[in-house]
């Protein structure tokens, strides 16, 4: 039912692409549009690893710097079926923790220190496996695409307002109001992935650590905490996160929020909890 919304939203941000393209009155902006859009995210998909790195001020460690930390996720990738990945940790207060990478081959785990300070294992292995869910399920190269396609719809929504097709049909105001509000309705979808995917890697990871109720205990502890220290951190780089780090967002519309509500997460995390109980 997951990957089905998420096929529905991409097939919806396709949509409003080619609704912004006609409005315009011609193919050529949006084909120039998309290249602009696809190259800027063909390499930042070869390079997101080192900038999401960089905007969290994380530094990769070492078995001997980080051994308990490097044993479980060695031991949780095992059973997720994956290859090892890189190991990070960021000097952030707040608890938190995020997956990068273009693919399982070239993926990041990293964690704040906030987080190694306020979980127990249990806890830390629920939010790992939840990181490596994002690996299993390539949701950094999902991200990568709905970032292109809503890059491209601004891109060519920017255009558009300077294009000279929009002197044309002054009788309608159709062209220039979906100039105007096609990047919000593509962001909004772009948002709505997100959420989705995030649902996903609590399953996945569930599955993987085999110990919902432990992340289901540590999403509680970092979203508390999350409300209480802040985190000096671009948005751009707040969807990777697992739990959102810029509490200033908190009380947008669940429409502009790049993660669902940790409520929502607790119960489902619970109900996979009970029916492995009830096997």
């Amino acid at each position: 039912m997951n990957n089905l919304k998420v096929f529905v939203l991409l097939a919806g941000m396709t949509a409003i692409m080619g609704m912004v393209g006609q409005a315009m009155g011609g193919q050529g902006g949006m084909l120039i549009a998309l290249l602009i859009a696809g190259v800027m995210n063909f390499y930042l998909y070869f390079t997101s690893s080192t900038k999401v790195m960089h905007a969290y001020k994380a530094k990769t460690v070492t078995p001997e710097q980080a051994p308990e930390l490097y044993e479980i996720v060695d031991k949780l990738r095992q059973r997720a079926g994956l290859p090892m990945p890189t190991v990070g940790v960021a000097p952030q207060r707040q608890p938190n923790a995020f997956a990068t990478g273009r693919n399982p081959e070239n993926a990041v785990v990293c964690v704040t220190s906030g987080l190694l300070d306020l979980v127990n294992r249990d806890e830390l292995e629920g939010v790992l496996a939840h990181e490596l869910g994002h690996i299993k399920n390539r949701d950094m190269l999902l991200q990568t695409i709905s970032a292109t396609m809503s890059g491209a719809i601004t891109s060519l929504a920017r255009f558009g307002m300077y294009s000279p097709h929009q002197g044309e049909g002054r009788g309608s105001p159709i062209g220039p109001l979906l100039t105007l509000l096609a990047p919000i309705a593509a962001m909004i979808i772009q948002f709505a992935i997100s959420r989705t995917r995030e649902f996903k890697a609590d399953a996945v990871g569930a599955e993987i650590s085999g110990k919902p109720l432990a992340l289901a205990s540590a999403l509680h502890k970092l979203q508390a905490s999350a409300n209480r220290i802040p985190m000096d951190v671009s948005p751009s780089v707040a969807p990777m996160a697992q739990i959102n780090p810029l509490s200033a967002f908190k009380g947008l519309s669940k429409l502009f929020s790049t993660h669902p509500s940790t409520e929502e997460r607790v119960a489902r995390l619970q109900a996979i909890a009970a029916s492995r109980s009830a096997r």
